[in-house]
């Protein structure tokens, strides 16, 4: 695995570990300001794994595509746009 992914797959980790606290959390009646100030972590940390998945295989992607360059390049636009309307 190249280092990109690790990092990726290490973000992702620990992004699970917050959202498994975040349920402890709920579970447990915690006070909602600190329930809702970690909504906003996750979301942020989220956010941020999302940006580097684009950085990381925006290239590879694309070079990988065994469609015609045109379409893949379509096709990367509108996931890229999924992406950029829940950020």
């Amino acid at each position: 695995m190249d280092e990109k992914r690790k990092r990726i797959l290490d973000r992702l980790k620990r992004i699970e570990g917050q959202l498994r606290g975040l349920q402890r959390m709920v579970s447990d009646g915690g006070a909602c300001e600190d329930i809702l100030i970690q909504v906003a972590a996750v979301t942020a940390a989220m956010k941020r794994a999302g940006a580097a998945v684009v950085e990381a295989y925006m290239e590879e992607c694309m070079e990988k595509s065994r469609r015609q360059p045109e379409e893949a390049l379509n096709d990367f636009r509108k996931a890229l746009s999924r992406y950029a309307d829940l950020a």
